[in-house]
């Protein structure tokens, strides 16, 4: 089978990447512009022979529709991610999440690719009315990320029933695990609090730290992307969570160092708590990895993150207007 991977090289992404090599792909295309993601990230599979890497925007249609011909599925999970950002730029937010999602449909539309994967946002329920929160729940995003999110998933929705083009899309909660980034002030709360780790810093903790949020590991999430790509029902939205929620501050316990609080941001639930009923039926998916197991792997490969920002193996295959070259 042959497999492209939006933001292959990111948290995510790299980790996918990793579980359809494990899984004996028969070609697998990343395309990932490397602003957030890393050839790092790729280091136990970038001389695989059945890897090629596209350092492209996924934007530029131009430049990546070729990469589409004779694949079988895609997996999309490159966007821009962080939530205060957004609101500062929604435009960069709306044309990559939004404009960069209907690039990836129609160059599987002019290339015959049926099949696509979504990386979907829980943050697209807003402040739930009910918890656990199920896929049946109203949609109510509260700041430009989540509204970009959606709205792509409703792309997904749209050409599915124009074009025949079949989706499957995970509503993510909250990820973690090794890769988690580190950079940028207002990205996910473990790479954050790594961050501060690292730095002897305590950890900033937004509002009183007694909110619950629900954290999912990334090998976990790697997986459910496999299984989801297998699965021979189409067209379904699937909440991708732990489905046991915890507190911000048991997670700093966790990590281990001291804290102060912030003010809380506005638009922010009180609480993030998947209903996962629907994927662990159908899917036959469950998180495997306990929070405490995950936590424990992160900190024991903290000079991972000592050792950012970039590790390049001396050659790498990535694709050029000749198909690929060796850099190094």
């Amino acid at each position: 089978m042959n497999i492209l991977i939006t933001g292959g090289a990111g948290f995510i992404g790299s980790h996918v990447s990793e579980y359809f090599i494990k899984k004996k792909c028969k070609k697998l295309v990343i395309i990932d512009d490397l602003k957030d993601g890393s050839v790092k990230n790729l280091k136990s599979i970038i001389k695989n022979k059945n890897l090629i890497l596209v350092k492209e925007n996924i934007l530029n249609k131009k430049k990546i529709k070729k990469y589409f011909k004779n694949i079988n599925k895609v997996i999309h999970l490159a966007a821009l991610s962080d939530i205060v950002p957004s609101i500062d730029n929604p435009e960069d937010y709306l044309n990559t999440n939004i404009s960069g999602t209907m690039n990836i449909l129609e160059c599987m539309r002019e290339n015959g690719v049926k099949e696509i994967v979504y990386a979907a946002s829980s943050s697209c329920y807003g402040i739930p009315k009910k918890y656990p929160t199920s896929e049946k729940e109203s949609c109510d995003p509260k700041y430009p990320y989540a509204f970009s999110k959606y709205i792509g998933e409703k792309l997904l929705h749209h050409w599915s029933k124009v074009y025949g083009i079949n989706y499957i899309s995970l509503r993510l909660f909250n990820v973690y695990g090794t890769r988690s980034r580190t950079h940028g002030a207002y990205g996910a709360a473990l790479g954050i609090f790594l961050k501060q780790k690292l730095e002897n810093k305590p950890f900033t903790v937004v509002g009183n730290g007694r909110q619950k949020r629900d954290f999912i590991n990334v090998r976990d999430v790697a997986k459910c992307f496999y299984i989801a790509s297998q699965f021979k029902k189409k067209n379904q939205i699937y909440n991708v969570g732990s489905g046991k929620p915890i507190s911000i501050n048991h997670l700093t316990s966790l990590i281990g160092g001291k804290k102060i609080y912030i003010p809380k941001r506005p638009g922010e639930p009180n609480i993030t708590h998947a209903n996962i009923k629907k994927i662990t039926s159908q899917l036959n998916w469950k998180p495997t990895i306990t929070l405490e197991d995950g936590i424990r792997e992160v900190t024991e490969n903290i000079n991972y993150w000592k050792n950012s920002p970039l590790w390049t193996p001396k050659k790498i295959r990535i694709a050029t207007k000749d198909w690929y070259k060796y850099l190094g």
